[in-house]
This record gives structure tokens, sequence and C-alpha cells, in this order.
């Protein structure tokens, strides 16, 4: 090849290298938006939108909560039995005595007894009893001297069926002078019982 022929050459070779270049700069794009994933036509998952916790912890999460809760449950009814059982000792302790001698006193009593007009009764809120039911029954003395009381305590269910029975008293009460006295059932919350009064002797 002759000094011409190679200088029309070059100018030919340069330009193949040139477009050989591009091609593989194309193809080297290509490649790399492949490997991204974002000309493949699967789109990429948002690991925004995942909460994430897994299945099992989800569930883990769920069974802590409910035993959590059932701990919770467990504790406020031991605190009010607890707190019934605390509320009736507390009570038991004054009136015991007076209770048996009251019982004692009606058993011979015909009827409702000398001195109805003399007692009241009044429930107390279920907060202070523990749940409990109890009647606060008020003796009050109406006489001009000392005096002593039996009173009988009946709780009815809906049908009106005695189901329970309880005695207080009070003992050598002056003159207008007023006792109080706690009667307690010892019945489940449910039913809900009704107290009546039913007996009261002075002697």
């Amino acid at each position: 090849m002759n000094t011409k022929s190679l200088r029309r050459a070059r100018p030919a070779a340069l330009v193949l290298a040139v477009v050989a270049a591009s091609t593989v700069a194309l193809v080297s794009c290509g490649d790399d938006n492949n490997s991204s994933g974002s000309s493949s036509g699967t789109p990429t998952p948002d690991k925004a939108s995942f909460s994430g916790m897994t299945p099992s912890a989800l569930k883990s999460a769920a069974s802590s909560a409910v035993a959590s809760a059932r701990a919770r449950a467990s504790a406020a009814a031991s605190s009010a039995s607890a707190a019934a059982a605390s509320f009736e000792a507390s009570v038991s302790a004054e009136v015991a005595r007076a209770s048996k001698d009251a019982q004692n006193e009606l058993k011979n009593v015909t009827g409702q007894g000398n001195a109805m007009s003399d007692v009241a009764m009044t429930g107390k809120p279920r907060a202070q009893t523990g749940g409990l039911l109890a009647v606060l029954v008020t003796i009050t003395n109406k006489t001009d001297k000392k005096a002593s009381y039996a009173v009988q305590v009946d709780f009815l269910d809906s049908s009106g069926k005695v189901v329970e029975t309880r005695y207080v008293g009070a003992e050598n009460l002056a003159p207008g002078a007023k006792a109080q006295p706690v009667a307690i059932s010892t019945k489940p919350p449910e039913p809900v019982l009704t107290p009546k009064l039913a007996k009261a002797q002075r002697y």
C-alpha cells in the first residue's frame, strides 16, 4: 500500500474505532440498568410500606397483650376479694357476740316484735364493702329508760323467698341513744338480694 492509501485508511479506522467504543458504552449502560432492576419490568418493593414485624412477632405481641389483660383482671378480682374479707372481718369483730345474743332473744318472739319503730335500715355502697351486700341498721332508743335491742334482717331473692337471715343488736342503750350495727349478706353478688327488716325486739 502506498503512502497516499495509508493516509486515506487512517480516518476510516478512526471512525470505526469511535463507533465500536460507543457500542461498548451502550451495552455497558444496558447491563447496569438490568442489574438495578429498573428495566426488567419487576417492581421494587417499597420497604416503607412494611410494619417491620413478622407474622410470628405480631402473634406473640397479641398473646402478650391478652396475658397482660388477664393478669390485671385476676389481680383486680383478688383485690376485691381481699377488700370484702377485710370489711367483713372488721364488722364481725364488733358484732359477733351481739349477733348471737340477738338471735337467742328473738327465738321466742312472735310477729315482728315490739321495736320496729325504733329501727331503720340503710344500704351501704358496695364500693365501701368490697362488693358485699351490707345494711347499716340504725337502732334508736325512743324510750325514757335504758334498753337492749335484737334485730333480724332477712335477705330475699326476686321471688320474695328468704335466702339468708342475719342478726344484729345493741345492749344497754341510754334513752335517745343510737347504735348502728351492720348486717352483711354472705351470698354472691348475683342474683341480687333485697334486705328486709323482719323483727325488732326491745328488752
